[in-house]
This record gives C-alpha cells, structure tokens and sequence, in this order.
C-alpha cells in the first residue's frame, strides 16, 4: 500500500499525518527500506496552524515553514518518503531507474523541490496519483519559496495533470485543481473548470470559494490568496482553519467554514 502523503494533510484532508523533524522529535537510527542504509533521521509531528491556509490548503503559520521536514531522505540511495523505513515494491525499483537519479541531479531546481518530486515520482510508479499530485503541488510551494515562479508554476500544471490522470476528483479536491490552474496562469482552463464546478450546485462553503476563484480567474489574478478571502471570520478566531480537518463526516470545506463562525 502507498505511504501517506507527506505533510500535514493526507490528501489535504485527513489531518495532520506523520511524517520526518518537530520540535521535541529526536533523531534516530533508521534502515532504509530499498538499500538497507542506515542513517539518522527525525519523524515529524505536525504543529498546530494559526495563520489560515491558502486557497490549495498550504497551511498557515508556523506549519507553512516546516516543510524541509516533511520528508526523510536516504544519503546512499536516495529514497524519499514520509518515513524510508517503508517502501512499496514499486517504489522499490522506482529509486533505481534514471528519471529518479536525474531528479536528484538536477542543479537547476531548488533543492527542497527535488525532494519532493522524487518523492512524488515514487508515488506515481506505485500508481498513487493524486498522492503525486499533492507531492508535485508541495514541490511548487517550495519553488514558490525559492523564488522560482516559472518552476512553481510548470510544477501546478503537472499536478493538475495528476490529479486528472487519477480516481475521479470530488467538489473539493475540484477547487484545488482550479486554483493550481489559475495560479499557473491557465487562466481558460481555470475559468472552463470552475464554472462547471459552479454549476453543479456544491455546498455553500465549495461555492464561496469558487467564487472568489472566479473573481480572480476574470482578472487574470494569479497570485496567493487564503481561505479568510473566501469565508471570512464574522467575529472571533480569524485564523482557527485546521482544529478540526480530522473529524469525519462532512466536507473539508464545511468544516473551515464552521471554524469562522465561532
């Protein structure tokens, strides 16, 4: 079975998940699951977000900046995951083929980027999509950070493509596919995917946020905006979007909006 997405969301959903370094965490001897290495390395324990997410789920601060720890790395082989103690068959041979090296080896894309799309090349070989895609979309975040706009935004588009390539997309996951787009410059294919979602009559917190992505998507915005531009807080904890992502039952969306109405 595939490794959990890395970071706080699996799939952008599920809460925070385990994965490699925290405050609090200490390092330990770990054996790498596809070459045997052992090597030193730290399991990381999300830490609560204050600051509201962005309209992708990045989460706010301080999550937002741990994402260097998000993911182990063995030194011999290379292999990347949540935890490289573990490995799927597939990722097993993925590690030893060239796209994997030369991902590694490539120079010209930040170093934080790489990792993550190593990691999301291994998920992709064992045949988890959208765990890519959410993998492809943490690896333009971290472009973003580099300050590499053109990277960040050939790397949404790849995880559109992912994401589309996998098991249908509901409404919400929907809404992430469209800001990727957007904030790729696909201003057309933004446009033509929100109105859809739009028409197809979501929940009331899916459709505020399409909204404002439609807003933007006509201005040719391609910029961050978080969650608080769509469903902003009428009074108390502007900024409380993740308490709650783990319960179960209801959409993601639902609950972000409930957050902003205590």
């Amino acid at each position: 079975m595939p490794r959990p997405t890395p970071g706080p969301f699996h799939a952008a959903r599920n809460g925070p998940q385990p994965g490699p370094h925290s405050a609090g965490a200490r390092p330990a001897e770990v054996r790498c699951a596809v070459c045997g290495t052992e090597s030193r390395q730290t399991r990381f324990r999300p830490i609560p977000p204050e600051g509201a997410p962005d309209l992708d789920l990045r989460p706010g601060e301080p999550l937002r900046s741990t994402m260097a720890s998000w993911l182990q790395q063995c030194p011999h082989c290379g292999y990347v995951a949540p935890e490289i103690a573990h490995a799927h068959p597939a990722a097993i041979e993925a590690v030893g083929t060239a796209p994997f090296r030369a991902l590694l080896a490539d120079a010209f894309h930040p170093p934080l980027s790489r990792r993550f799309l190593a990691y999301a090349y291994v998920l992709e070989e064992t045949g988890a999509l959208h765990a890519a895609a959410e993998a492809t979309l943490q690896a333009a975040w971290a472009a973003d950070d580099a300050r590499k706009p053109d990277l960040a935004r050939a790397w949404r588009g790849e995880a559109v493509a992912l994401w589309r390539a996998g098991p249908p997309l509901d409404a919400e996951q929907t809404v992430r596919v469209v800001d990727a787009l957007r904030r790729a410059e696909a201003f057309e294919d933004a446009g033509a995917t929100a109105d859809h979602l739009a028409a197809s009559h979501p929940p009331d917190a899916v459709a505020g946020v399409i909204a404002l992505e439609q807003r933007l998507i006509a201005l040719q915005d391609s910029g961050r905006h978080t969650v608080a531009s769509a469903l902003p807080p009428p009074s108390r904890r502007p900024h409380a979007t993740q308490a709650s992502i783990a319960r179960r039952g209801t959409g993601l969306w639902d609950r972000i909006r409930r957050l902003w109405r205590r």
